[in-house]
């Protein structure tokens, strides 16, 4: 019962900081631009970093986010969208364990509502958990409150129910502008793009796995926040091979919290 109210007492306090950050923003954000900036990138050649969308990258830049880390470092971040589930992320927890690496699983209020065993077992193995809003909505087309409770919700009901505390986020298909990015930031969140992905989020180009890890593999370069989606059946298809070939070809498996720009 102690612990119980000591835990609701954090919570409360959490609220109390995140609404007087939210309230500041909120009223810088009145200056700042809400136009919507898709995120993109051009893959480079001979593992050669990407080459990432300018006016996107100065805004991620702007409210310390992240895209692609340390050009001079052989560190990659390997991060998976996680909508739904599909049936795939226990085996991707147990490939990621085997080959001792970790990703970061970024999640839905669908996700931990309908997976709440396969959450608390991302945490336990030591991956990171990060906020991809309740609805996967895009936040440019939402009020500031609204966006506080698309990001706040899913963050507390998280704590709630297994004491892990969310720092990263990502913002749904890429779509976000200046003012959000600010309020992101005021929520206590670092923002994370990426720059190595293919089309594995659509469930009508399955059967690929070959397709997709060389698209991966041949793309990889020194800082690369990779991007899959755990819904793909290809992804647990050729992760294991994926993995061992990209430490192959002298790459290290980094956490977000590890990352160097």
């Amino acid at each position: 019962m102690k612990d119980r109210i000591i835990r609701y007492g954090f919570i409360c306090l959490i609220l109390i900081v995140s609404i007087i950050q939210f309230s500041i923003a909120s009223q810088a954000n009145q200056e700042l631009s809400n136009k919507t900036l898709a995120w993109g990138f051009r893959r480079g050649e001979n593992h050669a970093q990407a080459t990432l969308d300018t006016e996107s990258l100065k805004v991620v830049e702007k409210f310390d986010g992240i895209a692609m880390g340390n050009p001079d470092k052989n560190y990659i971040y390997l991060t998976f969208d996680a909508g739904y589930e599909a049936g795939y992320t226990e085996e991707i927890l147990k490939i990621l364990k085997e080959n001792n690496i970790t990703a970061t699983f970024f999640i839905t209020a669908h996700y931990v509502n309908t997976a709440t065993d396969l959450v608390k077992q991302m945490i336990q193995n030591g991956n990171t958990v990060g906020n991809h809003t309740v609805n996967h909505a895009c936040l440019p087309n939402l009020k500031d409150d609204e966006i506080k409770e698309e990001i706040m919700k899913l963050h507390n009901s998280i704590y709630e129910i297994t004491g892990y505390e969310m720092t990263y986020f990502r913002p749904p298909k890429g779509e976000f502008s200046e003012r959000t990015a600010s309020l992101v930031q005021s929520l206590g969140y670092t923002s994370v793009l990426w720059s190595n992905a293919y089309d594995d989020w659509d469930n009508s180009k399955q059967g690929r796995s070959d397709y997709g890890k060389k698209k991966v593999l041949d793309n990889l370069h020194n800082g690369a926040v990779i991007l899959l989606h755990s819904t793909s059946k290809d992804n647990v298809a050729m992760l294991d091979s994926m993995i061992k070939e990209a430490k192959n070809m002298g790459y290290e498996f980094k956490s977000l919290d590890d990352f160097e720009k």
